[in-house]
């Protein structure tokens, strides 16, 4: 398995840091509102990555945060007139929701950032005792950042033209700063804010040391993948190397993983440009599990364009491969058992192929693309082979496979059987002994009822089979 390090700038061989085990950090939302489409792209490709490391038998210690505290959420905690806690907690919530409506796995753990101050305060301290941060007179504590050297690394920015390049470049603090490119790391209280009693002052922390300090507690001081979105490069995660390798004296992360950009109709998403779209408004007109196939279409590292065609080209697309497994699931009930036969055996050693195409897919850097092409590749050979007149086993084992390459792509295609009630199983009854009896004039309207009613008949050559619409 290969993986792009941002780090390197090239793809490398994934050698975790203990065999068998991987620990991997993603950095998550800060929770003041509901999450958007943007938010929801790194939750899907790196929960993924985790279904696939899964899949190949690595043991995978999964954090992904939550900040908790942060001027957004203070504002609007101050807006509604309650305790910051209320809204951070509101929206853990419902950011959970959205997840599980996703099919995005729990979290090992799931820290958040103001449970996790003493630890915080603790690494600031190590900072200033080696001479990586110092306390300006107002108790506000910087990262001296020249002072470590790689500073840089990761993002492949010079010191020097960083400082030449204007403060659009900066990295963000307050004034008192010995240097224009030093960053905070615990900053004095203001009124009406939170704060926690810290050596140098009551304040609240800067946003960088949140994740280096969880990384370590729950993962350790070394950890085989960072990940997060393309915007967080820098400066957040490169502060975040400053920060841990500094204080820990090791390696922070092997392996550094970043999504691309999500565009709208080919724009930057803004609410001010009107195309600001959160999970819940996307969930309005789709399965949220299409957004998931939608995401899924391209690699991750590529800029993604959201619009409504393609929305619904994923939904087309997922459709395909859902109604395949329905195909499969009805002839289940009726196909006979016993051994495969020497032809049926002979085409499972066949769509042995596309599960490889798969794995190689995957293997390269996650290429959720071509994974995607090669389970539509399997539907297709199973439509093409499978018959009233193929085996249980047969029907079974092709069935198991494009439910599970599906299920590592988190997509859920087996859907449950839903009941329908007396009445419409009543009307579909009478439907079919119309059409028997060529009464076909009573057999349309019972279709158009049961259409108004959200049932979608399909006359195949297994039979009859419904579907919601």
């Amino acid at each position: 398995m290969k993986i792009f390090n941002t780090l390197s700038r090239q793809k490398e061989e994934f050698i975790p840091l203990q065999e068998g085990k991987v620990n991997m950090y993603v950095c998550g939302p800060t929770v003041y509102n509901l999450i958007h489409i943007g938010n929801a792209r790194p939750m899907i490709v790196f929960d993924t990555a985790r279904r696939y490391m899964e899949h190949k038998g690595y043991a995978v210690n999964f954090v992904s945060n939550f900040t908790d505290v942060d001027d957004k959420i203070i504002k609007k905690a101050n807006e509604e007139g309650v305790d910051p806690s209320v809204i951070s907690e509101r929206y853990i919530q419902e950011c959970k929701k959205d997840m599980e409506a996703m099919n995005v796995k729990e979290a090992t753990t799931h820290p958040k950032a103001t449970e996790e101050i003493d630890g915080m305060i603790e690494m600031i301290q190590t900072l200033i005792d080696k001479g990586y941060a110092y306390v300006a007179k107002d108790g506000t504590v910087y990262y001296k950042t020249r002072s470590f050297k790689e500073y840089g690394k990761l993002s492949h920015k010079n010191l020097d033209d960083l400082r030449s390049g204007g403060r659009s470049l900066l990295v963000s603090g307050e004034d008192q700063k010995q240097d224009a490119l030093d960053f905070v790391l615990w900053k004095p209280k203001k009124e009406g804010e939170p704060f926690w009693k810290s050596p140098w002052c009551d304040g609240r922390p800067g946003w960088h040391i949140e994740c280096s300090v969880m990384s370590k507690k729950y993962l350790g001081d070394e950890i085989d993948i960072h990940a997060g979105g393309e915007d967080l490069i820098f400066p957040h995660h490169e502060n975040e190397i400053a920060q841990s390798e500094a204080a820990n004296g090791k390696t922070f992360a092997k392996y550094w993983v970043h999504n691309g950009f999500l565009n709208i109709d080919n724009k930057k998403m803004s609410k001010s440009a009107g195309n600001f779209f959160t999970v819940r408004d996307i969930s309005e007109k789709y399965d949220l599990q299409v957004l998931r196939f939608f995401m899924l279409s391209a690699h991750y590292r590529s800029p993604l364009n959201f619009s409504a065609d393609l929305m619904e080209a994923a939904k087309n697309g997922l459709d395909r491969i859902v109604t395949s497994v329905a195909n499969l699931n009805f002839l289940l009930e009726n196909a006979k058992d016993g051994e495969l036969t020497a032809k049926e055996q002979e085409l499972l050693d066949e769509a042995k192929a596309f599960i490889t195409k798969f794995d190689e897919a995957m293997d390269d850097d996650f290429n959720t693309a071509d994974a995607v092409s090669a389970i539509f590749e399997l539907v297709k050979f199973t439509n093409t082979n499978v018959s009233e007149e193929s085996g249980k086993a047969f029907v079974q084992a092709l069935k198991d496979e494009i439910v599970l390459l599906s299920d590592i792509c988190g997509l859920i295609v087996d859907k449950k059987e839903e009941i329908l009630d007396t009445e419409i199983e009543a009307l579909i009854q009478e439907r079919q002994d119309a059409r028997k009896a060529k009464n076909f004039a009573r057999a349309d309207e019972i279709r158009d009822t049961l259409a108004a009613q959200g049932i979608i008949l399909e006359d195949t050559r297994e039979g009859v089979k419904w579907k919601r619409a």
